[in-house]
């Protein structure tokens, strides 16, 4: 997968949230945003989603205009700030609402997914009575168990405890080695400099250093 990202502006109320933002991203590799609140980092990964439509430029995705010719990326994960479960089924059940959608994995597949973020996929509690920690490896569980091309994730660790982090970085690893493109954002630049092969540091809108590892 090769995202490129060319001369993107947006606005919202009448304020400049990205200004000429232009990068481009590759297969197999874990892009590190950073910067502090505000700066633009969800809202790049949002019109990289497709979730909010740009102003001006264009997103390109193997080839296609985002908002044109494709309306998503076809093969994505995603974590954007808080996760929605329904919080009346299960964790199991959660995940398999969603893989009904598609149909690329099973039962199976979810339940091993579920033990892989050290979740108990036998645990007939509802998410109502999950602590935030289990929520956010809920989470990364829905992002990564169909094993998407694109992985966007914003500030992953949130409410994770050490190993919940240790858990979150071995998966991440695991998933660039298959040939995952990785989108990171954290407000921890020790993850960043830890994870990234690229890192990329917004400031009012505007990307102000790009640096490979």
């Amino acid at each position: 997968m090769k995202i490129e990202v060319c001369h993107v502006e947006k606005s919202l109320k009448g304020r400049e949230v990205l200004k000429d933002i232009s990068c481009v991203m590759e297969s197999g590799k874990i892009y590190g945003l950073y910067g502090h609140n505000g700066s633009g980092k969800t809202m790049l990964m949002r019109c990289i989603l497709g979730l909010i439509h740009i102003d001006h430029g264009n997103i390109i995705i193997d080839g296609k205009k985002l908002g044109k010719d494709i309306d998503f990326p076809q093969s994505v994960g995603a974590i954007i700030e808080n996760p929605i479960f329904f919080p009346y089924a299960t964790g199991f059940e959660n995940l398999k609402i969603l893989a009904d959608i598609k149909g690329v994995i099973g039962e199976k597949e979810i339940r091993e997914v579920l033990r892989k973020v050290g979740l108990d996929d036998q645990d007939n509690r509802t998410v109502s009575k999950y602590s935030l920690g289990m929520r956010q490896r809920l989470a990364i569980a829905q992002a990564v168990m169909e094993k998407p091309q694109l992985l966007v994730l914003d500030e992953p660790t949130n409410a994770l405890d050490e190993d919940g982090i240790i858990m979150f970085k071995k998966i991440i690893m695991e998933e660039v080695k298959r040939g995952a493109l990785i989108i990171l954002a954290s407000h921890h630049r020790e993850d960043i400099d830890q994870l990234s092969d690229v890192r990329i540091k917004l400031s009012d809108g505007k990307i102000v250093e790009e640096r490979e590892k």
